[in-house]
């Protein structure tokens, strides 16, 4: 895993090749998202059997896991995104079991949000009141869905915006979201190739 700053084009490389053999803890298969804090970096690992979350300290050091295979309370389904608070809270796109997982910066479960579909991407803004984006995104398959969902931090869905689709306004598989500013956000598609900036009208 790779850490790369605006100066240079590689700033930190984090993790090793390992042999199968070595204990489940050494090895990954890292998502996409990842959340890097002052002091630690946590990071999706939902891809092949491991479904969970891992935690490393700044130097890259392996810290600890959660997560497993599951429905239940703090186990996922193919974990797809990860995004943090101000106040430190882990948030975890539990893609699977249609629901965004809460969890304190040492995996403590706090909380479940449901009832914005499939969560892929998400992404919570700055500023003194923060927001929760999460991306409702349709397979390769399928022009159903595909909507980005607006939620408060407690889980309460503010609105909607978009469809599936190739033109601008719709969306084709977002799996990556900034979201900076509350109103200001830039979209990654897998499906159409591209990223769309997009401003929300207050």
């Amino acid at each position: 895993m790779y850490q790369s700053s605006p100066d240079t084009d590689l700033s930190t490389a984090r993790g090793r090749p390992v042999d199968p053999a070595e204990a489940r803890d050494a090895t990954f298969l890292p998502g996409v998202h990842s959340r890097s804090e002052p002091t630690s970096t946590i990071t999706t690992d939902g891809f092949g059997e491991n479904n969970r979350v891992a935690k490393f300290n700044r130097d890259g050091n392996f810290v600890k896991s959660w997560g497993q295979t599951g429905s239940a309370q703090g186990q996922f389904n193919g974990v797809r995104g990860i995004a943090s608070d101000a106040s430190g809270n882990i948030y975890v796109a539990d893609a699977g079991n249609q629901r965004i997982q809460v969890f304190d910066g040492e995996g403590n479960f706090k909380s479940a949000i449901t009832g914005i579909e499939t969560p892929q991407a998400i992404c919570i803004s700055g500023g003194s009141t923060q927001y929760l984006y999460s991306s409702n995104s349709n397979d390769p398959e399928s022009m159903d869905n595909g909507e980005i969902y607006k939620l408060t931090l407690s889980g309460q869905v503010v609105g909607k915006f978009g469809r599936a689709g190739r033109i601008e306004k719709e969306f084709g598989m977002v799996n990556a979201i900034d979201c900076r500013t509350e109103n200001g956000l830039i979209l990654g598609e897998v499906w159409n190739w591209r990223a769309q900036k997009v401003t929300l009208l207050q």
